[in-house]
């Protein structure tokens, strides 16, 4: 765990045992949401076939990216979130979002 919060320059157990609860909650919540987003799209397992699922897993990344953020936020880790988010997405080739 001392690599983990070297490595996220942590400094307590509290924070880290926040930080993993707002993964696991955000985790939980963009699954549980992208069911709802699906159908409000009209997207639905019948029409695409075995396309739904990596459909489904798309949607899910941006709501992800969100929630996470925002989970994090409610939980006073914003700070945080928001350099992992955009950490995240320059290596994921958006960083042009986050240029000054």
């Amino acid at each position: 765990m001392n690599k983990l919060k070297e490595r996220w320059k942590i400094e307590s157990n509290y924070q880290l045992t926040i930080i993993f609860i707002v993964f696991a909650i955000t985790g939980s919540a963009s699954a549980w949401l992208s069911k709802p987003f699906c159908f409000w799209l009209g997207i639905t397992k019948e029409d695409l076939g075995l396309w739904f699922t990596p459909v489904r897993l798309l949607l899910i990344f941006p709501i992800y990216q969100v929630l996470l953020v925002t989970i994090g936020f409610l939980f006073g880790q914003f700070k945080f979130f928001w350099s992992f988010e955009k950490k995240m997405l320059k290596r994921l080739g958006l960083g042009f979002l986050f240029e000054e």
